[in-house]
Parts: structure tokens; sequence; C-alpha cells
């Protein structure tokens, strides 16, 4: 896997720009508590926050255990500082995140009681708010949750890219040109 995360902002919003993660970053990520080694770890944490929600929920959780459980990962995966353990010769980052849901997921199953949000944990800033509304206007699919994760983070990555591809245009001027020829690059989606 060749990619990166730009720590400017979430996958998907008018401020931050989504990219491959590259492993230098996820590198960087899993080092020390420097603010460069945090800016990391917060861009990668804010990239796939919502393809795991999505796997959680595909998984036949409730939208807020979803939520708990999507938080609860991230909260784990900052204390333990598992992006350290990330290896590039073993496979792609999002394969080693997608693995580490699935593992604490069912670590998870086995407990009745779910740390709720808000409870004695260091949170994790997400916008899970908006999460079980993107959720919903989902397709349908026979999709396992492993294929839905990996769908989820090519169409993040597609809107990032058009997002930074239309703000390029723009500083040069030519928004309408962009406009004009979006549907060429996306097709029906």
């Amino acid at each position: 896997m060749n990619t990166t995360a730009s720590s400017s902002g979430p996958a998907g919003s008018a401020r931050g720009a989504f990219a491959p993660t590259r492993w230098t970053v996820v590198l960087t990520a899993g080092r020390t508590d420097t603010p460069r080694a945090q800016e990391a770890l917060s861009g990668l944490c804010e990239m796939y926050w919502y393809p795991l929600y999505a796997y959680a929920r595909r998984r036949g959780y409730s939208p807020e255990d979803a939520k708990d459980l999507t938080q609860e990962f991230f909260a784990r995966l900052l204390a333990h500082n598992w992006v350290a353990r990330a290896d590039r010769r073993k496979g792609r980052f999002r394969s080693f995140l997608l693995m580490a849901m699935s593992r604490f997921l069912a670590n998870e199953w086995d407990k009745v009681c779910t740390q709720k949000r808000g409870g004695q944990v260091q949170l994790v800033p997400l916008a899970l708010d908006t999460a079980e509304t993107r959720y919903g206007q989902e397709p349908a699919d026979a999709s396992t949750p492993e294929q839905a994760f990996e769908k989820q983070w090519a169409l993040t990555l597609l809107e990032v890219v058009l997002e930074r591809l239309r703000a390029q245009y723009e500083l040069e001027g030519k928004a309408t040109l962009f406009d004009s020829l979006k549907p060429c690059l996306i097709g029906n989606r």
C-alpha cells in the first residue's frame, strides 16, 4: 500500500483532504508523543472512523452500539499505540485496521456492559452525530462487512480527491470548467 493521510481535516469535509495513507504517516503516528506524531495519528483516526463505524453496523450492531464500539476502538488504539504494530511488509494499513477492529469486536462481544461514551476514557473527537444518517443513505447490498469496508474506503478516497481537484481548479479560476468535467470523472455513482 502506498497511501497518505492528511491531518487537515476529516475525510469528506470541506477543510480536509483525504489521500491514500502513506506508510511514512503511519510510522510517524506510531512513534512518540511529538506534535507531528499526534497530528499524523489524528489524521489517521479522522480518515478511518466512518469506514470502521459502517463496518460495525454491517456486523449487526445498533447505531448507538456501533458509535460506542468505534469510539472505544479508537480510544484503545491511542492508549495502547496499536498503530506502532502496523507493518508495511504484512499488507495495507487499512487491512491492519480492519483486522484490529474485527478482533476488538470479537473481544467486546462477550462483554455484558460496554463503557458508554463520556465515561472515564479520553475521547477521540469524531463526527459520530452524522454517522447513522450517512449509514442510512447507503444502498442495501449483499456484500460482506469486509467488502463494504473496502468499498467505503474507496468512495471516501474518491470524494476527497475530487474535493482537492476542485480546490485546485478554483485556485486557477476554472471552477466552472471543473463542474463541467466532473460528471466525466465520476460517471454514474
